[in-house]
């Protein structure tokens, strides 16, 4: 098991490999298909630190906060893949959620030296886990916004690293 803090330098990235077991302890952003494209937007517009968001060492989970918790979503739905390449370019260190995704997005982490980790639809545990919520922007989407959570010792698997994915 590897204990993680947030933010993530791009050292620690470097030495993650495929089928690592990781914690995450710290600060990370939730978003799905609703406001994601919206972040990679203000990240292309430079407007992210209007918004009170700082991405570089980042991970964002791909999920929706609402009274019953937090659990992954899919993320190889479109609008959320399509996020991958712009938001690790923009800082994001880890991508978390769940599913395979393409080779193309495997080959885009590696490059940005990030990563995909994967974390089971443990939403009662999860809520467990999760220290803080507060809705950083777009808070108009309901859960669906994007979110801030203070979570402790988060548990994942890496995915994808170094151009490698657990689901060839």
């Amino acid at each position: 098991m590897i204990d993680l803090t947030t933010p993530f330098s791009e050292e620690v990235i470097s030495q993650l490999k495929v089928g690592d077991v990781v914690t995450i302890t710290g600060n990370i952003y939730t978003g799905r298909d609703a406001v994601l494209p919206r972040i990679v937007k203000a990240a292309e517009e430079g407007t992210l630190n209007d918004l009170g968001i700082d991405l570089q060492g980042a991970v964002i989970f791909h999920t929706a906060v609402s009274p019953a918790g937090v659990g992954p979503t899919s993320s190889n739905k479109v609008e959320i893949e399509c996020t991958f390449e712009p938001l690790s370019k923009a800082g994001v260190k880890m991508h978390l959620g769940k599913g395979a995704i393409s080779n193309e997005t495997v080959k885009k982490l590696a490059e940005n030296n990030a990563v995909f980790a994967i974390i089971p639809p443990v939403t009662a545990l999860l809520c467990s886990q999760t220290l803080e919520q507060e809705v950083v922007a777009f808070p108009e989407l309901g859960m669906e916004a994007f979110n801030r959570l203070k979570v402790v010792r988060y548990q994942a698997i890496i995915a994808a690293a170094k151009g490698e994915s657990i689901y060839d």
